[in-house]
């Protein structure tokens, strides 16, 4: 028996929304120990992802500014929550910093990392595989996930949600973070977005192919960065990797080209020439080397990324092949609403819908937006089924389900862009109202924020650098109905509902690992929410 309710809170002037369970009557109690509402919900409902019997609870009346909690009638209390004007403040600001603590190759300086600091790490040139001879700098970028590792298709995605978080809503952005360019008269978002940029630039071959990844054989083990000893290695051209990385130079380019003209060509020079091997390397190719046992980031087609690439190069380019590729691609039963590294359809749909007017043909823009909104519409339904509004079937608890929670509010929050319809944006709000404490663990899955937030994340610097607390900001994998390392296995029983297979525990890789593209729909969603107030 319990109320969920989203740790953070919620604005004045907003819908307020928690979920109770196992009773009816409940009481909302504020900061001076006063009961400022009494009520009844009519009936429960049993809900398949928790497998509790719940109701949802409407507060959306009281605007009073203040800390509150609920207390149900079996004498249960809720974690605490606020109301007020800037809920999410902080923790926007902490969730893109994590980008800043997942940087390679240079120190992270007390002044910018306070207790967080740490010594420079894999700073050495690298072999290419099996051509041990040649020799590259892969120095810089972003860490993956919770080891050590530099992928181009997780982190082109990531930057995506940045970019277009930045593209759609610049005004979110105004506040420095304290990163080492800040004050540099850009952007911090774009600041920190260019460091893992010039990293991906080297991983581009002479001949336009880009790398699938920068990583040692086999993961290391729990050490700090500056400690990981083993040798990494520049892996082989992936057709997916190539057109990930055009498809983002592309976009960068012109994000970037009010800032830095320079850079911008750059971008662009390095886009057409990926453009050009994927041209010459029409079919699927990827091999994750049988001496890695890092991160495959696999996938058996790459269609939904050629056709990221040919929209977003079109955008430049002008040029017909794009168009034909576009309408090839077409025939193909790919999603157009898909945000996450392994399908990449949505950003391709993003590009087309983001573009000037006139751009594309109505044939590829409807095409879209029908598409999205038909997705938006699907999500919005899945909500309402459940109390606790998430736009999430019980299958739907897989690998990194935060993820799946965070990109459906940004289909929601794109949808509300396209059609200026509120509705979608609400929804979007309840997905937060999930992520930090609204679910059936009344956990909120971002450390340092929520009363009762996610304190062992899987991510090294985290476990070993002897401090009690976790770094701010950091979205954990969450729930996975099918976990599958060791503590997980122990500590989740047989047969526990979807929304519960988690544990928050350093070990348990496959329920609370962090990674770079878990964050980027969290920044993406909060620049919304922001823009609005």
């Amino acid at each position: 028996m319990a109320i969920y309710v989203n740790q953070l809170g919620f604005y004045t002037n907003d819908k307020k929304h928690a979920t109770i369970s196992g009773c009816n009557g409940y009481e909302l109690i504020n900061q001076d120990g006063q009961v400022v509402l009494k009520s009844e919900v009519d009936h429960l409902t049993l809900d398949e992802s928790s497998k509790e019997e719940v109701a949802f609870i409407d507060f959306s009346d009281i605007t009073e500014k203040g800390t509150y909690y609920f207390k149900d009638s079996d004498g249960n209390q809720s974690y605490h929550f606020r109301i007020g004007d800037d809920i999410y403040r902080q923790v926007s600001l902490d969730a893109l910093k994590m980008f800043y603590f997942q940087r390679c190759g240079m120190a992270l300086e007390e002044k910018y990392a306070g207790p967080f600091q740490h010594k420079a790490c894999h700073m050495e040139p690298v072999s290419v595989l099996r051509k041990e001879k040649e020799i590259v700098d892969c120095c810089g970028g972003w860490h993956d996930a919770g080891d050590y590792g530099k992928y181009t298709t997780p982190g082109a995605v990531a930057l995506a949600h940045l970019l277009y978080a930045f593209e759609l809503n610049e005004s979110a952005f105004d506040t420095e973070i304290n990163i080492p360019e800040s004050g540099n008269g850009v952007p911090d978002l774009l600041n920190e977005c260019r460091y893992e940029l010039e990293f991906l630039l080297k991983m581009q071959k002479e001949n336009g192919g880009v790398s699938h990844k920068c990583t040692a054989l086999l993961h290391t083990g729990f050490v700090m960065p500056e400690d990981d000893e083993p040798a990494f290695y520049q892996m082989p051209i992936s057709s997916l990797a190539t057109a990930d990385f055009a498809a983002i130079c592309a976009m960068a380019g012109r994000v970037y080209e009010k800032y830095d003209p320079a850079f911008t060509k750059r971008l662009h020079v390095a886009a057409l020439s990926a453009w050009d091997w994927l041209l010459k390397h029409p079919s699927l190719e990827f091999e994750n080397p049988a001496e890695s046992r890092t991160g495959a980031y696999d996938d058996c087609c790459d269609a939904d990324e050629r056709l990221w690439a040919a929209v977003e190069v079109y955008r430049i380019t002008k040029n017909d092949v794009c168009l034909e590729v576009i309408n090839q691609i077409f025939e193909m039963r790919l999603s157009y609403t898909a945000l996450g590294w392994k399908d990449v359809g949505g950003l391709a749909a993003m590009a087309a819908l983001t573009a000037k007017e006139g751009t594309f043909d109505r044939f590829i823009t409807e095409r879209f937006r029908n598409a999205w909104l038909d997705e938006a519409d699907r999500l919005i339904k899945v909500a309402e089924a459940n109390s606790f509004e998430v736009a999430m079937h019980p299958y739907d608890y897989g690998w990194g389900s935060n993820m799946t929670v965070l990109t459906n509010a940004m289909v929601l929050c794109f949808a509300q862009r396209l059609t200026g319809d509120d509705k979608y944006l609400q929804t979007a709000m309840y997905q937060l109202d999930y992520i930090f404490g609204r679910n059936a663990l009344a956990i909120s899955y971002v450390t340092g924020h929520g009363e009762n937030a996610v304190k062992e994340p899987h991510n090294r610097p985290t476990i070993v650098d002897e401090i009690e607390e976790a770094i701010p900001g950091f979205v954990s994998g969450g729930p996975n109905k099918a976990p599958c390392d060791p503590d997980a296995l122990a500590q989740i029983p047989r047969n526990t509902a979807p929304m519960k297979c988690h544990v928050d525990d350093w070990r348990s890789y496959s329920t609370n690992e962090i990674t770079i593209y878990w964050n980027s729909p969290l920044v993406f969603i909060l620049s919304f929410v922001n823009a609005k107030k």
